[in-house]
């Protein structure tokens, strides 16, 4: 493995601080990813949160690590971080291929391997199991959908920004119909849902916000649900509704975020990084608070 620099360059050539990375490869029968993992300064062998993210199509793991500034919050609140990088030969559009029966299936296609470099971190470093998470952007949310779905054993909570439910496409074609309408049938309920925080603008033109109603959706679990609305506006101005949904016994919770005004962007993201809108709410941060709420029983899904 090598260590990344502390400075990256932007879109615009400029260098922006983040903390070192670890540049590391996964790689097993499906094929191999590499990924930047972040370890915060302060790491000295005590159990730690992990957090895998998800970038977009037309991103870089480094782009999105820019844009979303989870590395700052994880120097800032001490967890782990992994970026993986989707090459052009796996999706010439660096897409995570979500809408492929064979890539949205446990141990099997992209799933596995993302699956084995969580797996792999977690047995190098001392990673508290209960507290493991997946989060993305666009093709990157609809991925951690899948992910949800197929590992429930490894994963506590996820993040859907800009993404789609999971199994909501089975072709590419398909994709592109259900990311303007979404799905045409209503995607299949989680078997084992986990807590999961829906990020979605309603003006957004890429993916059609009814995705998120269905991603929330997809989401919960059978029986009555305490739903809370609060409306609330970013310190950037921009309007949003946050929608709570818990069980009666406080054992299962999600959160549905609807930005007013917000299109196909990272809220609250750093502008040097691509797909971002500085004016949102900070969804990193809102984020991580809903992650390190939800942490996996023992042997529980």
């Amino acid at each position: 493995m090598t260590l990344l620099a502390d400075a990256s360059t932007t879109r615009s050539g400029l260098a922006i601080d983040r903390p070192r990375a670890l540049a590391r490869r996964f790689g097993n029968a499906a094929g191999s990813r590499a990924y930047d993992l972040l370890v915060p300064s302060g790491y000295k062998g005590a159990p730690l949160p992990l957090v895998v993210m998800l970038h977009g199509s037309s991103q870089s793991s480094r782009d999105f690590a820019i844009g979303t500034g989870m590395d700052r919050l994880a120097e800032e609140q001490s967890f782990l971080v992994a970026y993986p990088d989707q090459p052009r030969s796996a999706n010439l559009g660096k897409s995570w291929n979500w809408f492929r029966n064979e890539d949205q299936k446990r141990d099997e296609g992209e799933p596995s391997i993302l699956a084995g470099l969580t797996r792999e971190i977690m047995a190098a470093f001392n990673v508290d199991p209960a507290r493991v998470y997946v989060a993305g952007l666009s093709s990157g949310g609809a991925a951690a959908a899948v992910m949800a779905l197929a590992y429930p054993d490894i994963y506590a909570a996820v993040g859907i920004h800009s993404g789609l439910a999971g199994g909501s496409a089975g072709s590419m074609s398909v994709a592109f119909s259900t990311m303007r309408r979404g799905a045409l049938l209503r995607p299949h309920q989680a078997t084992h849902p986990l807590p999961t925080i829906v990020f979605h603008g309603d003006r957004d033109t890429t993916v059609s916000p009814v995705n998120g109603d269905q991603a929330i959706a997809q989401a919960q679990p059978d029986g009555d649900l305490n739903i809370t609305t609060v409306d609330g506006r970013s310190d950037g101005g921009m309007a949003y509704t946050r929608t709570i949904l818990t069980e009666p016994d406080g054992k299962w919770s999600s959160e549905q975020w609807v930005l007013h005004g917000g299109g196909h962007a990272w809220a609250g993201g750093h502008p040097s990084g691509s797909h971002t809108d500085p004016t949102g709410p900070d969804a990193s941060r809102e984020m991580l608070r809903f992650f390190m709420t939800h942490a996996k029983d023992d042997g529980a899904y």
